[in-house]
C-alpha cells in the first residue's frame, strides 16, 4: 500500500490522560480524527486526581463517540453497538508468549500477525501487531475497528477486540487454521495436495458473498478498496471470509455516483478508472474481484516480475491470450470455466 494519512494529534494525549492533571486540556478540534482509547484501567494513576483521570475517561468517550458518528453504518434510525472488546498489551504478549517466533503467523508492511491463546475468553486468536513505523497508521486502524465491529456476515472476518496501550496498535481476530487464499495457490506445502476446482469455486464464491453484502446489504454501502488473494482467509473446510479493512471507505449514497479520495491499493489489482481519477466506486472492488477471479481459475500471480516481459501482468496477459473471446463464444468460455 502507499503511505497512508496520517492522523493529526498524538496518540500519547489518549494513552497517558495523567500527563495532562496539572493543565487543562482544550477541546480536540473539530477537524481531528479521532483516537481509540487505550484498554479501561479503573485503578488512580499516582499524583493524579479522580477527578482528572474521570475527566480523561470521558474525553476518551467523547472522542469514540465523534468516531462513530463518522464510521458508523445505520439503518437510518439508531446506530449498532461497537462490541470489539480491549485487551492491555500485556494480555497479548503473554497470549503469544512475548510475540516469539514460533507463534510468528505472517508479515507484511503493515506489522506482524501472531498466533495465541487468551485465557480470558480461552480461545485461540490471531493478533496483529501494527508496525509503527509500517503502512497501516492510526486511521487505518480506526476504521478497521470500527467497521469490523459494526460488519457481521459469514464471509467477514470476526474482530474479537483491540489494544491501544501508548504506541502500541494490535488488532485480535478469530483464528483462521488454513491461512490466506495466497499461501495455498501461489506459496503451497509440499505436503499437501493443491486446490480442487470445486473447492477453488467454492472460496470464490465465498468471497462474492462477502463482497455483496459490503456493497448491497449494508447502508451507506461499504467500499472494501483491498480485495485480494492474501485477504481472503480460510477456515475449516476452506471456508472464506473477507479480512484487513484499514483501506475500506464509506461509499456514494443519494445521487452520488462515487467519493473522491486518495488511490490507494495493491498494484495489480487496483482499478484503472480510479488509479487515474481517484474516483472510487462499488466496481472498484468488482474489478479487483475479477483479479481475483483470474488468479483462482489460472494459478497465475496477479503481478509475476518472474515470468516474461508480456506475461508479467495477470490482466493484459489475459486480455491479449483471450482476446478473440467476445461475443457469444466468451459466455460460452465462462460457462465451461465457471459451472454456475
Amino acid at each position: 500500500h502507499p503511505a497512508p494519512e496520517e492522523v493529526p494529534g498524538s496518540a500519547m494525549d489518549c494513552c497517558f490522560p495523567c500527563l495532562g492533571a496539572k493543565k487543562k486540556r482544550k477541546p480536540p478540534a473539530p477537524t481531528e480524527k479521532p483516537q481509540i482509547p487505550p484498554a479501561a484501567d479503573n485503578k488512580a494513576k499516582p499524583g493524579c486526581s479522580s477527578s482528572s483521570t474521570s475527566a480523561a475517561a470521558a474525553a476518551r468517550q467523547d472522542s469514540l463517540s465523534e468516531a462513530k458518528k463518522e464510521f458508523v453504518l445505520s439503518n437510518g434510525s439508531e446506530h449498532r453497538h461497537i462490541a470489539a472488546q480491549t485487551f492491555t498489551f500485556r494480555e497479548l504478549a503473554a497470549a503469544t508468549n512475548g510475540f516469539r517466533a514460533d507463534c510468528l503467523l505472517g508479515e507484511g508492511g503493515f506489522g506482524r500477525v501472531y498466533k495465541g491463546y487468551l485465557e480470558s475468553i480461552n480461545q485461540v486468536v490471531a493478533i496483529k501487531q501494527l508496525d509503527r513505523n509500517g503502512l497501516q497508521g492510526n486511521r487505518e486502524f480506526l476504521v478497521e475497528v470500527l467497521m469490523l465491529s459494526l460488519l457481521h456476515h459469514p464471509h467477514l472476518v470476526n474482530l474479537i477486540g483491540y489494544c491501544a496501550d501508548g504506541d502500541q496498535r494490535l488488532l485480535v481476530y478469530e483464528y483462521m487454521p488454513l491461512g490466506s487464499l495466497e499461501d495455498h495457490l501461489h506459496d503451497p506445502s509440499p505436503d499437501k495436495p493443491r486446490l480442487d476446482w470445486n473447492t477453488r469455486m467454492k472460496i470464490a464464491a465465498g468471497a462474492a458473498k462477502g463482497l455483496e453484502h459490503l456493497h448491497d446489504k449494508t447502508n451507506p454501502p461499504v467500499i472494501y478498496r483491498d480485495l485480494k488473494c492474501s485477504n481472503i482467509l480460510l477456515g475449516e473446510g476452506y471456508h472464506p471470509k473477507l479480512s484487513d479493512f484499514g483501506l475500506a471507505k464509506l461509499g456514494p449514497v443519494g445521487d452520488k455516483t462515487h467519493v473522491s479520495t486518495r488511490v490507494m491499493g495493491t498494484y495489480g489489482y487496483c482499478a484503472p478508472e480510479y488509479a487515474m481519477t481517484g474516483q472510487l466506486t462499488l466496481k472498484s472492488d468488482v474489478y479487483s474481484y475479477g483479479v481475483v477471479l483470474l488468479e483462482i481459475i489460472t494459478g497465475r500471480r496477479a503481478i509475476d516480475n518472474t515470468r516474461a516481459a508480456g506475461e508479467q501482468n495477470l490482466v493484459a496477459w489475459v486480455s491479449c491470450r483471450f482476446v478473440f473471446c467476445y461475443g457469444p463464444f466468451c459466455f460460452f468460455l465462462l460457462f465451461f470455466f465457471i459451472p454456475l
